[in-house]
C-alpha cells in the first residue's frame, strides 16, 4: 500500500471542503470494504483518503412519521438488515443488504459505500431503487437530491463530483397494500456476486385483485442498475394474475442489457432476469393477499 494523506473530519462541511481543497486524486472512506482491498491488491492510489465515521450526520435510520425514511449513507447494512421498522415496513431493503457479503462485512459495509461504488451487481440498490429512494447529496454549492437510479452513469462511474458527498437515501412511505422483493442468482449461495438480480415493488388495488404500482429494477445485467419501465407497464392497470406476471417478465428479459463473460452468457442472463422478475413480483403478491 502506498503513502497517502488521512482526514478524519466532524461534520459534513468539514469533509467537504478538504475534497474542495485537496483536490483531485482523493477518495472518501466508512466501511473500506472496497478501498481498502482496492488500495492493497488492485493498484488503487490514492493521493488521500477522507473518512466520514466521525460524522454522525449521516449515519443512522431515522423514521420520519408519515414520511418514510431517512437512512443516513454511512449507515452499516447490518443496521440495515436488522433494523425493526425497516424489517416490518421496508422489508426488501433488509433482504438486498443481507446479501452483502458475510456478517463480518456488513457489520462495516456502508449503504453509501454499495451505492458510490456503482458496482452493476450491487445488492442493497436495486431494492432502494425500486422503493423510491432519493439520493441526498452535498457539495461546495449546496445540496441536490436526485432519484436514486439517476445516480448511476456506468460501472465505477456516478455523477457526483468529486467535492461532492453522498450523504442520506430518502425512502418514501409504504403504499398501503405493497410488497417488495429481491432475489438474485449466483453460483453459490453466500459471499459470491450476482450474475443477475430482480428488485420487484407492487401495488394492488383494494380488491387485492388488479396491480396499481409497480416498478422493477435489474441488476448485474447492465452497466447500471436498471429499471424496466416497459415491464412496470405491463402489470399497471392489469389483473395480478399468473399470466400477467409472466408476461410482465418476458418483457423485463427484453429489456435487459447483459453481456456475456466467465460468469454467464446473454441469453443464460436474460433467462434470469425472466425467472426472477416472474419469482419477486409473484412473492410480493403473494405477501399483500396474506395480509388482512
Amino acid at each position: 500500500m502506498h503513502r497517502f494523506d488521512y482526514f478524519a473530519p466532524t461534520t459534513v462541511a468539514e469533509a467537504v471542503n478538504i475534497l474542495r481543497s485537496q483536490g483531485e486524486g482523493g477518495k472518501v472512506i466508512a466501511g473500506g470494504t472496497d478501498l481498502v482491498p482496492q488500495m492493497k491488491e488492485r493498484g488503487r492510489h490514492p493521493k488521500y483518503v477522507v473518512s466520514l465515521n466521525r460524522i454522525p450526520e449521516i449515519q443512522g435510520i431515522e423514521v420520519r412519521n408519515g414520511q418514510g425514511l431517512r437512512v443516513g449513507a454511512a449507515t452499516r447494512c447490518w443496521a440495515i438488515r436488522n433494523h425493526p421498522v425497516v424489517v416490518e415496513q421496508y422489508n426488501i431493503l433488509a433482504q438486498g443488504a443481507a446479501l452483502i457479503g458475510s456478517i463480518q462485512t456488513q457489520n462495516l459495509a456502508t449503504i453509501g459505500g454499495n451505492v458510490c461504488n456503482a458496482i452493476p451487481s450491487a445488492d442493497a440498490v436495486p431494492a432502494f431503487i425500486v422503493a423510491g429512494a432519493q439520493a441526498r447529496i452535498i457539495g461546495p454549492n449546496g445540496q441536490r437530491t436526485v432519484p436514486l437510479e439517476e445516480v448511476f452513469v456506468g460501472p465505477n462511474r456516478t455523477i457526483l463530483a468529486p467535492d461532492e458527498i453522498l450523504t442520506d437515501l430518502l425512502i418514501p412511505a409504504p403504499l398501503p397494500r405493497s410488497a417488495g422483493v429481491y432475489l438474485r442468482h449466483c453460483p453459490r449461495k453466500e459471499l459470491d456476486i450476482a450474475i443477475a438480480g430482480v428488485g420487484s415493488y407492487v401495488q394492488l388495488d383494494e380488491a387485492k385483485a388488479t396491480f396499481t404500482h409497480a416498478r422493477i429494477c435489474l441488476s448485474a445485467v447492465a452497466p447500471v442498475p436498471l429499471r424496466a419501465p416497459r415491464a412496470e407497464a405491463a402489470l399497471i392497470g392489469k389483473p395480478a394474475t399468473a399470466e400477467t406476471i409472466a408476461a410482465a417478465a418476458q418483457v423485463a428479459a427484453e429489456e435487459a442489457r447483459p453481456i456475456t463473460d466467465m460468469r454467464g452468457t446473454v441469453e443464460f442472463r436474460r433467462h434470469l432476469v425472466k425467472v426472477l422478475t416472474e419469482r419477486t413480483v409473484t412473492q410480493s403478491v403473494e405477501q399483500i393477499r396474506a395480509r388482512a
